[in-house]
């Protein structure tokens, strides 16, 4: 092996990433939902702390998953990975790909959670099964001793999308492994019978229950928000690790707004 071979694969945003969110910074990130590792580049190099490779509701597939991983790294952005399920094999494959952490969708329970987290760590921390020659054991690089480093620093996040999962927040914000506790409002506000109604008094006492257990935990509350006016509002309310859009928004944010420029010089013609 070459002198600085670890360091040289291991010297990236990653490796401070967990510290970072459980220390309480706040860290903005986007959904990389194209299948493109071009535009999952362009939007890390635009600063984001993370980027999400959305495999379950975006374009990517599990075939799409090393190029969009490989981009968010070159941009600098910690890379994360969304599943089609927090299924053991498809956490699994994610992280051997070289994920550094899990958001996991539909969790509804404590129990769920716990054993979700179970899947992104070596024995004895966890049940991930053991291939030291993946990605994300550092490709050989790491022999069987020092496997605990591996699973010090993957990051969990746990979705609250739904009733249930707002109950028992308190019980999901004490797993140890559980890093952040993440409201995907759309879903949320669905299953409240609330549809939208992001302004409701019931949807907003549900973000103030996750909010609540985080800090008793110290684990970072998260959410993803598209509306631009909103991102002051949730980061008073104590919201730390925020998406702020999708490459998708982007493109159509970004061609919308250069349209209706490009009209309105028209119009003065």
């Amino acid at each position: 092996m070459r002198p600085g071979m670890i360091t040289a694969m291991t010297n990236t945003a990653r490796d401070s990433i967990r510290r970072r969110i459980l220390d309480g910074d706040t860290l903005f990130g986007a959904w990389a939902d194209l299948a493109s590792p071009l535009a999952t580049e362009i939007t890390g190099r635009a600063g984001y702390d993370w980027l999400i490779a959305d495999l379950e509701h975006g374009a990517p597939t599990e075939a799409d998953l090393l190029a969009v991983l490989l981009a968010a790294e070159a941009s600098g952005a910690a890379a994360f990975v969304r599943p089609q399920s927090g299924e053991r094999l498809r956490i699994g494959r994610a992280l051997d790909l070289g994920a550094a952490g899990i958001m996991v969708p539909r969790l509804d329970t404590a129990a769920q959670a716990a054993e979700a987290v179970t899947f992104l760590r070596y024995p004895p921390d966890g049940v991930r099964g053991v291939a030291l020659r993946t990605r994300g054991a550092r490709l050989g690089t790491v022999g069987h001793d020092e496997v605990g480093t591996l699973n010090a620093g993957i990051v969990g996040i746990v979705q609250v999308e739904s009733p249930s999962a707002v109950r028992e927040a308190d019980a999901i914000a004490a797993i140890d492994g559980v890093d952040v506790l993440f409201v995907g409002p759309a879903d949320l506000s669905h299953s409240l019978g609330i549809p939208g109604q992001f302004g409701n008094a019931t949807y907003l006492a549900a973000l103030d229950t996750v909010l609540a257990a985080c800090r008793r935990h110290g684990k970072a509350p998260g959410i993803l928000l598209y509306d631009h006016a909103s991102f002051g509002p949730h980061l008073d309310r104590g919201f730390r690790f925020v998406g702020v859009g999708s490459e998708g928004s982007f493109v159509a944010e970004g061609a919308k707004a250069a349209l209706e420029v490009a009209r309105a010089a028209a119009r003065q013609l």
